[in-house]
Parts: C-alpha cells; structure tokens; sequence
C-alpha cells in the first residue's frame, strides 16, 4: 500500500495562490499535464493549485471549456445501459475483448462501504478488495477509488470499472459517449480517453506495487454509429504513461522554477467582502508573464490559460505550432525567422541549421511564385507551410 507523501511545504507555492483554497486534481486535469510537458508556467500553477479558470477570466481570455448538458446526460444513460443488471451487456463484451468467462464472472461494486462514503474508508475499502482480487476469477469492480500522488498531494481518482481477468491480469475500462462510424471515432477523443486511462493504470499499478498485473491495454467501450449499441477494443497506452510519469516526477521537482521567479510574485485575486476580484487586469497580467510559459495550439483544447498564452504568443513561433518551433531550431519570433529567410540577418552558429533550411524554403517559395522549377539544393526544405512574406502579418485568430 502506498504510503502517505509529503504535502507541498514551500510558502511560496501558497503565496503564489494566494487566499484561495488549491484547486484538487482530477483524472482530466492530470491528462492535461501531459499535453505540454515543457510549460514551466502551467508546472508551477497545477503544483500551487492556483484556479486558472478564475485567472484566465480576470485576464480577460475565459476558456470555452465544459461539456453539454446533452452530451453528460448521453454518457450517464450510457454508462447505466452497460452496467445494468450486473453488467450482463458489458460483461458479453469483456468476454469477446479480453476472454473473460461470463460462468465465472462476478461483479463487485465497491462503492458501497456500509454508509461511510469518505474518501480514505472508499479507498481503503478499493485497496482490500483489489488487492485480494488474485484469490477470484474473472471478477469486474466497480467504482473503485485509487489515489496518486501528484506534487505531494494525494488525488482520489475513481475510473469506470476495473476487470480482473482470467490470466491474473487487471484491465482498465474506459466508458466514453462518444460515437465509433464504420469503425472509426475521432482521433481527438480517442488520444484524450487513452491519456485519461493511463492515469488510472498508473493509479493502479501505484496501489498494487507491481506494473505487471496491470495490463497497458485498456478495453476503450462507446456506442457504435449513431445507436447505443456498444462497442470494445483494446487501447495501448504504454507511451502515455511514460510522459505521464516523466511530467509527474517534473512537478514534483518544481522548486528549481520557483527559484526563477520574484521574490514575493503572487497571482492572488484578492476578493472584496462579495467575492469580486480586486487586482487589476494589467497587475496580474504582469505577474503571469514572469511565468515563463511554452505555448502550442494544442494548449488551447487542454489548458485554462491556453487563450491568454495565445495571445501572448502572437508573432511568435510558438504560436505555429510544436512541430515548426522544433524545425526552427531556437528561432523565437516569426519576423526574425522571416529575416533569416531573405537573408538580411546575422545568423549565430547554433542557428546554422535552421537558418540553411528556411533560407531554402525561401528559394522554393520564390520559385514557386514566379513559375520557375526549384534550384537544387543539398538542405532540405521545411515540412511545413512555407513563411509568409514579409509584407503579410501573421494571422491571429480571436478568441
């Protein structure tokens, strides 16, 4: 079992939140780590706890975040199908998907802990009876609750079900509303649901203290088409949860970013007697950019912030995404990567290569313009969308 860790004892972590309370993590909110391993800002905001929702609303960039009540409605009624009467419509699935035998199947819902329904008895009660599951055959749990730890504090993390199959291994199972079409479901969602899940593998294999009786394959259940009729397949997430160990183990060293920033920075709202922010926009502002922060598109579907970063981001590279800022080689602004381009730029030599490779891009786009075959040239281009020319501004989508 694992034992408790310590909690975050920094002051600065607490003065960095501010009055209030920390903002507890979730299975959602720890995939979102994930996406953008390198944010130095967005590492030492989910370590204090800081409320990003409350910041970006003052800051004047709210996120569109949330599902419809439609579609969390859907996904219950969902759910309520699969494990109506014992999870006799899931347990036929598991049975094609994993080999599990419905004679030996049992269920076990381990939400119910004699009225007592905190958080440390529910859990309690998981560890008891996960740990035990090797002595059963082919027993599916439901509601357990597991813990990890995250920046040293524990989050209760509680996935849809967990199936202890015939080999002795524990497989993970992910309920998702949304739909699979002639055997396809977005790419988007499924990526989300599979870094979702290896937090609760990662969870799991905490509890249990050994990795190999849990499996990296989560069985992924939605509805196919457009009926609720459900559908299984096997998810592997072996490389989502070696960035999610690499991301936790960088949050539980974030001291070494806190000794970057000012002494006594705070991103307190300082609410009035009704509860009204009273900082000024331009002050906290300020005190988010000496966070110092590495914005992608992707921030904009997974992180609070993602807009303001955006924003902040404008005629940076950055903004053009993970794979052209990579290209780039340390070239930080659109216009300096432009400048290089057309050759009227001192280039250092650790921007040498990147500098070959726009200046060819230039050559074909050039080319490109005026009708000419391309010159043949030993760099080769970027494999992106060739710069704009220096007449044209770099487009910026609002908000």
């Amino acid at each position: 079992m694992n034992t408790s860790p310590q909690h975050p004892t920094d002051p600065r972590l607490d003065r960095l939140r501010g009055a209030a309370a920390p903002r507890r993590h979730n299975a959602r909110t720890i995939a979102a780590l994930t996406t953008n391993p390198g944010c130095a800002r967005r590492a030492v905001l989910d370590t204090a706890g800081v409320d990003k929702d409350a910041l970006a609303r003052h800051v004047g960039f709210p996120a569109p975040f949330g599902q419809s009540q439609f579609a969390i409605t859907r996904g219950n009624a969902f759910e309520a199908q699969l494990k109506a009467d014992g999870c006799a419509e899931l347990l036929q699935l598991l049975r094609e998907t994993l080999g599990l035998d419905l004679a030996e199947a049992a269920y076990t819902d381990l939400e119910d802990v004699g009225g007592v329904d905190t958080q440390e008895v529910r859990h309690r009660h998981s560890v008891q009876k996960l740990t035990h599951a090797a002595d059963d055959s082919g027993t599916l749990f439901d509601h357990p609750l597991l813990r990890l730890p995250v920046a040293g504090e524990h989050v209760y993390l509680e996935p849809d079900l967990v199936a202890f199959a015939h080999e002795g291994v524990f497989h993970v199972v992910e309920i998702k509303s949304f739909a699979v079409i002639d055997g396809q479901a977005d790419p988007d969602k499924v990526a989300a649901a599979a870094i979702q899940s290896a937090v609760y593998v990662l969870a799991l294999r905490r509890l249990l203290g050994r990795d190999d009786v849990v499996s990296p394959d989560v069985v992924l259940v939605c509805p196919a088409d457009f009926s609720n009729r459900p559908v299984a397949t096997k998810v592997d997430v072996r490389k989502q949860l070696i960035i999610l160990e690499h991301q936790l183990r960088r949050l539980t060293r974030v001291e070494a970013l806190l000794d970057l920033l000012p002494p006594g920075l705070t991103l307190d709202l300082e609410p009035d007697e009704r509860g009204h922010p009273t900082r000024s926009t331009a002050e906290l502002t300020a005190a988010l950019g000496t966070l110092d922060a590495r914005y992608a598109p992707g921030c904009l579907s997974s992180c609070e912030l993602g807009f303001f970063c955006r924003d902040e981001a404008g005629g940076r590279t950055d903004a053009l995404g993970t794979s052209v800022r990579e290209q780039l080689g340390g070239v930080e602004t659109v216009a300096e990567a432009l400048a290089i381009a057309d050759g009227t730029w001192d280039v250092p030599d650790e921007q040498a290569e990147a500098a070959a490779r726009l200046r060819a891009s230039a050559r074909v786009y050039a080319d490109a313009l005026t009708g000419r075959a391309p010159a043949p040239t030993a760099v080769p281009a970027l494999s992106v969308v060739p710069a704009l020319p220096p007449a044209a501004p770099l487009p910026v989508v609002a908000p």
